[in-house]
């Protein structure tokens, strides 16, 4: 059996007779969470996903990509009406689960057009199950996570005098693309001074002077899976303040660390992290919760705060990411993608963090 549908079903509060995932313009990465789809957008598109069955219904155009995505039966329509057809037929029943995070209005209404079940949000009981990873999955996000550690070490080379940001964050995406990356899993943030203090700022042309900080935060997706990770340095002598904030950080992020493990509630991580990070002078300077599960997304539906009711699991995968940022001065993020063990964490990002001066 099919063994994410399996984890699907399991996770419903309510029963339907089959969950319809419509692959719009904007992708739902659940269609590939299914399917394993590695090529082909598959725009149009739509999975069937029954308790005990896949089904796809695919464009002709991307008929020799859905061949290699595991399904039970496809069904190829060349116009629009085909599909209109096949699903009348396919969506005649009584209960029908949806993406309710990610279908649009239009889709909506289209799909109320040519059904008359009872339409029922299930997206809750999909990021529940592509929460807890498989283990292709996991190796996924090792290898996305091997790709972003070995890019930190060479990307040092590069950070020279007088780069600007935009040139430096260019260069990340094509070490990245040249390690065997289909592309960067978000937008870059290549950050120099004051403007590290802006948590997710991406690359201006602010060029590069002695004592800035640079703040890299970046990621790598392959075969879909995404890793992510951030990395602080201070080009040329650093002050003393610059190393205090450093270590503040680097301790905060061991303390979530310690924190982050089986039968714990995520919010509690991210409640210990920032307790000692207020303790400190720089009290609340940690902006932003702890760290958010990745998978086929970067931001893949929970986050390490208070607010999400949590408790962790085996097999989940999560950044530990705290920072310190001091408006017109900079900031110091620390980022890890971690993999949570029985009795453990694994650091799948393996890019050295002592304080550095470039």
């Amino acid at each position: 059996m099919n063994t994410k549908l399996k984890k699907i079903y399991g996770n419903l509060e309510k029963e339907v007779d089959l969950i319809y995932i419509e692959n719009g313009s904007d992708p739902d990465m659940n269609f590939f969470y299914l399917t394993g789809a590695e090529s082909g957008l598959f725009e149009g598109c739509a999975a069937l996903a029954y308790p005990d069955s896949l089904e796809l219904v695919v464009s002709l155009l991307e008929e020799e990509s859905a061949k290699k995505a595991k399904k039970d039966r496809m069904h190829i329509f060349k116009k629009r009406e085909e599909k209109k057809d096949i699903l009348k037929k396919k969506l005649n029943v009584d209960r029908i689960g949806i993406n309710g995070k990610n279908l649009s209005y239009d889709s909506y209404k289209k799909l109320k057009e040519i059904t008359k079940a009872e339409i029922i949000d299930v997206s809750t009981a999909l990021s529940k199950a592509r929460l807890v990873k498989e283990k292709d999955e996991i190796e996924k996000i090792r290898k996305a996570c091997n790709i972003v550690s070995e890019v930190c070490e060479e990307i040092k080379s590069y950070i020279k005098e007088g780069i600007k940001e935009y040139e430096l964050s260019a260069e990340m995406t094509y070490l990245m693309l040249k390690k065997g990356a289909t592309e960067p899993s978000f937008t870059n943030i290549c950050s120099f001074g004051e403007n590290a203090a802006e948590p997710h700022y991406t690359a201006g042309n602010r060029v590069l002077k002695k004592g800035d900080y640079v703040l890299l935060d970046f990621g790598a997706r392959r075969k879909r899976y995404v890793s992510d990770i951030t990395r602080t340095f201070v080009f040329r002598k650093a002050e003393a303040k610059q190393k205090e904030i450093y270590e503040t950080v680097l301790k905060a992020q061991e303390i979530g660390f310690e924190n982050v493990k089986v039968g714990e509630k995520g919010g509690n991580a991210h409640k210990a992290v920032e307790n000692f990070i207020n303790s400190t002078k720089y009290k609340g300077r940690f902006t932003h919760s702890l760290g958010h599960s990745i998978g086929l997304a970067v931001h893949d539906g929970y986050s390490l705060h208070p607010s999400v009711d949590l408790t962790l699991e085996e097999n989940m995968i999560f950044t530990v990411e705290p920072g310190i940022y001091i408006p017109k001065y900079g900031g110091v993020r620390i980022e890890d993608d971690v993999l949570i063990k029985k009795d453990k964490i694994e650091i799948l990002t393996k890019a050295p963090k002592n304080f550095i001066e470039l």
